[in-house]
């Protein structure tokens, strides 16, 4: 886009944007000349990806604002209302919203129930900020038609987003993302009613403990075992960090009914969009968890438990035989969870007929072994949680499995079919009845990790991002996928690639004989993955939401090896296609 068409752009939305912030903070743009500045906020608009809409905070298209929510928004009620011509007619379209810690999440929120509650819906407005898991409970419970969270999960605090759900409580996908985008392009003009108007006419309505109270009772109902947890909850000590966000109020409150002693780290449980004592308020990284291990040492706690600013990641960390606390990866507990939900379903004859769980492309395949060998179906879906909802969706019209579970690597789990996404207070709820069941049976959860790579095969995973940012890193993303499904790899580390699913195409075929493609059945998506001869898969794909490559090493070994020979062979592979993904990164980055 040219220097004209920019500075078009930018005194186009200096007229429209009603917030004096953002909009001042353009104007000096443009009195500066900042070209460069300037560029990078209006060369593009932010659209919906696998997270929808998600951006640093500040002036301009490229960025969250109220400019940027309200589009968004209008264009939303526009699209709901011509999908749903009858309820709209009728005055009874519906949505639900919530928002996070983050900064100006409350004033996006409150945009966003006006702009809809002017357009005829009825918009339920949390009155403080909820986990993003309690907005897709509340979508489902109040029977809401859409729904919208105002947050940017685990993104440093410059971020913030905004997520739109269908009337199934899930974030939405084709064929409403693209007609959602259609619509907010064609917008014109965004209509809107002041707070005092939308109250009076009944319009907008708020929401806090009869959904608070639903969802808590909800999310202890999943539970297995709830007489074990009365007779030994007394013995495990849980750390727990909501990072600064949501989940506080939720897994305290849980916990504390199961008969559980919870401790909250106390500088990281109020909210605080700053999120001051971490760099990114995200569970995936060790450094964020950094202040729970410390306090669970000095406590000789048993588990640690941590949710991200929406409370919709969980991630944990346990004690190894030498009292240091381990992490456990996304991977790994999924593979906890696989395991202990079949086998306390079977134990407790809940297993339903024609059972599956469900789990993203890149993610481990792992749970495929545990899952065949106890005859539960196993589906693959795109990433992103959406499309693991869109599977419960699939399940429920057809009626042809019964869904138990679903996971992916970056944190994400879900235990039950009210909320359509992930949820980390579900998460922790379910941790820690595992973690009192493994105990009951002289175990820890690392013992049983390692119990299970002892009957299944040994597996790593390993995980690479690489940033792209501004106009120049969007080509160079381009460039690298392109050169990579036009010379594919024959070979990773000296494996063999035994099979490439190019998700893009929809095809998958074996590089040595390119004539052999064959169709797939997912939805399309850019992305790559190498299957190698020993199981292992390595596969790339551009984030949705953020200006990177993520490259996923999924490392597998056969059943019977000895465990500390399949580990450090693993880990020579993962450091040898490390190195080569670097290398293929630079040679056309």
């Amino acid at each position: 886009m040219d220097k004209e068409a920019i500075y078009k752009r930018a005194l186009d939305y200096v007229r429209d944007e009603q917030n004096p912030y953002f909009k001042n903070e353009v104007q000096n743009l443009i009195d500066k000349n900042d070209d460069g500045e300037l560029e990078d906020r209006f060369y593009q608009s932010l659209e919906f990806g696998t997270g929808g809409l998600r951006g640093i905070i500040g002036g301009g298209t490229n960025r969250m604002n109220t400019y940027m929510i309200n589009r968004a928004t209008q264009g939303l009620a526009n699209y709901v209302k011509k999908a749903l011509p009858e309820k709209a007619a009728a005055g009874k379209l519906s949505a639900a919203i919530a928002f996070d810690s983050r900064h100006y999440s409350d004033v996006f929120a409150e945009a966003t129930a006006l702009i809809l509650a002017a357009n005829g819906f009825t918009a339920y407005l949390f009155t403080s900020l909820r986990p993003t898991p309690e907005l897709s409970f509340a979508v489902r419970e109040l029977g809401c038609d859409t729904g919208v969270v105002v947050t940017a999960s685990h993104n440093p605090p410059q971020y913030n987003g905004y997520k739109a759900y269908w009337n199934d409580g899930a974030q939405v996908t084709e064929p409403h993302d693209v007609g959602i985008i259609e619509e907010v392009n064609a917008v014109t003009d965004v209509k809107t009613i002041t707070r005092e108007e939308a109250l009076k006419s009944g319009k907008l309505i708020l929401i806090d403990k009869e959904i608070d109270d639903k969802y808590q009772a909800m999310v202890k109902s999943k539970l297995f075992r709830p007489d074990l947890i009365r007779e030994k909850a007394g013995e495990v000590s849980i750390v727990y960090t909501p990072l600064h966000g949501t989940g506080a109020m939720h897994v305290e409150k849980v916990l504390g009914s199961m008969g559980l002693e919870v401790k909250t780290v106390p500088e990281q449980r109020n909210p605080d969009g700053d999120f001051p004592t971490v760099e990114k308020p995200n569970p995936e990284e060790a450094p964020a968890l950094k202040m729970a291990l410390e306090l669970a040492e000095k406590e000789k706690a048993d588990v640690v438990m941590a949710t991200d600013p929406d409370a919709d990641r969980f991630g944990s960390a346990v004690p190894g035989k030498d009292g240091k606390f381990v992490l456990i990866s996304g991977n790994q507990m999924g593979v906890l969870f696989t395991d202990y939900i079949i086998l306390s379903r079977k134990e407790t004859g809940t297993m339903p007929a024609n059972p599956v769980i469900v789990r993203s492309i890149v993610t481990s395949t792992m749970p495929d072994r545990i899952a065949e060998k106890n005859h539960v179906a196993l589906d693959e879906c795109l990433t992103g949680f959406k499309w693991i909802a869109s599977c419960m969706r699939s399940y429920d019209e057809k009626k042809d499995k019964t869904y138990i579970f679903g996971f992916e690597e970056s944190y994400g789990y879900n235990v039950e079919t009210e909320v359509r996404d992930k949820d980390g207070i579900s998460a922790a709820a379910m941790c820690a009845e595992m973690t009192l069941y493994w105990r009951s049976k002289g175990k820890s959860l690392l013992e049983r990790l390692e119990e299970l790579y002892g009957e299944y095969g040994y597996f790593e995973d390993r995980a690479i991002s690489k940033s792209f940012p501004g106009i120049t890193g969007v080509e160079t993303m381009k460039r690298i996928m392109s050169t990579l499904r036009k010379e594919g790899l024959k070979t990773i580390a000296g494996k063999t690639v035994v099979c490439i699913r190019d998700i893009a195409e929809s095809v998958k075929y074996d590089p040595a004989n390119p004539g052999s493609k064959t169709p797939i059945s997912l939805p399309k998506s850019n992305v790559l993955q190498f299957f190698l001869e020993d199981g292992s898969v390595v596969s790339a794909r551009p984030s949705g939401t953020e200006p990177k490559i993520k490259f996923y090493i999924n490392i597998a070994s056969e059943p019977g090896k000895d465990l500390s020979e399949a580990k450090k062979l693993a880990k020579d592979l993962g450091d040898k296609i490390e190195k080569e993904i670097h290398s293929v990164i630079n040679s056309v980055g």
